[in-house]
């Protein structure tokens, strides 16, 4: 069922809908030692661990405009972090008619929403090649909401906050509400792409494809940075440092990765 913003549907009780936003972002580099891939792992653990994830989540939560109720926090040995956070509702304010349409950025600060049985969490994934000298950092974030509003207000601070070279996004609205005569609603805001959530500036930056299932309420988008520069994959010295040969091993192993972690498949 397509609303529009003058549509405003009186619902029978609390809006049941549950919506799912799964965040995935790769992080590339290269190293030529094993000590050199260690060390970018360390790096990167310093970087996101887990007290740092806590507060990604924690500013997510303030843009969606839930309250944390519980957070579960671990970092892993060998490397890794884990952050679980369960939020809920809000106190009840009436909704202005822009949060429902596709628009990047937060929320303005001064909405509150409802929301119940709310989670927000991340998971991290650093690791390498044992070969080759590739190094990835993955990380994971689902934010998953009942309400009214869509957890992609929170997409733009999210790729904000890591060192995107590859961006797997996926959107999905689950379950169904009922208006006052007892109809059923499986979704309640009009949404075409992900891409509606991603500025122009950000946009610019990536190949972009999308693969949505519209009659399912499902909503995949693969971003793949568009622009080069062998210096920003390089860990601990720059492309002046390697010989001709080197440089253009590098560059087809780094871009073989990229292919394969975008594509989501080996490529022979």
């Amino acid at each position: 069922m397509n609303m529009t913003m003058e549509q405003r549907i009186t619902l029978h009780g609390f809006n049941n809908l549950t919506k799912t936003l799964s965040f995935n972002m790769y992080d590339i580099c290269y190293s030529k030692t094993k000590a050199e891939r260690e060390a970018y792992l360390s790096y990167i653990d310093e970087q996101y661990n887990a007290d740092r994830l806590t507060q990604i989540l924690r500013h997510v939560a303030e843009i969606i405009g839930a309250h944390v109720l519980n957070v579960a926090k671990q970092d892993y040995v060998p490397q890794g972090a884990s952050v679980t956070m369960l939020v809920s509702e809000g106190p009840v304010m009436e909704v202005p008619t822009e949060a429902l349409e596709e628009s990047p950025g937060p929320l303005p600060n001064s909405v509150v929403i409802q929301m119940d049985k709310s989670h927000i969490t991340v998971h991290t994934y650093p690791e390498y090649h044992p070969d080759e000298g590739i190094c990835t950092f993955r990380a994971d974030i689902d934010v998953s909401t009942c309400g009214e509003i869509s957890p992609l207000k929170a997409l733009n601070y999210l790729i904000s906050s890591f060192d995107t070279d590859i961006m797997t996004i996926d959107y999905r609205v689950r379950g169904f509400t009922r208006d006052i005569h007892g109809h059923k609603l499986f979704i309640d805001h009009e949404i075409g792409s992900i891409q509606n959530y991603i500025p122009d500036e950000i946009k610019s930056l990536y190949d972009m494809i999308d693969v949505n299932v519209y009659q399912e309420h499902i909503f995949h988008t693969k971003c793949r940075l568009k622009n080069f520069d062998l210096n920003n994959y390089l860990f601990g010295y720059t492309r002046e440092a390697l010989s001709a040969e080197e440089e253009k091993a590098i560059i087809e192993n780094l871009k073989w990765e990229m292919d394969e972690i975008f594509y989501g498949k080996n490529i022979p």
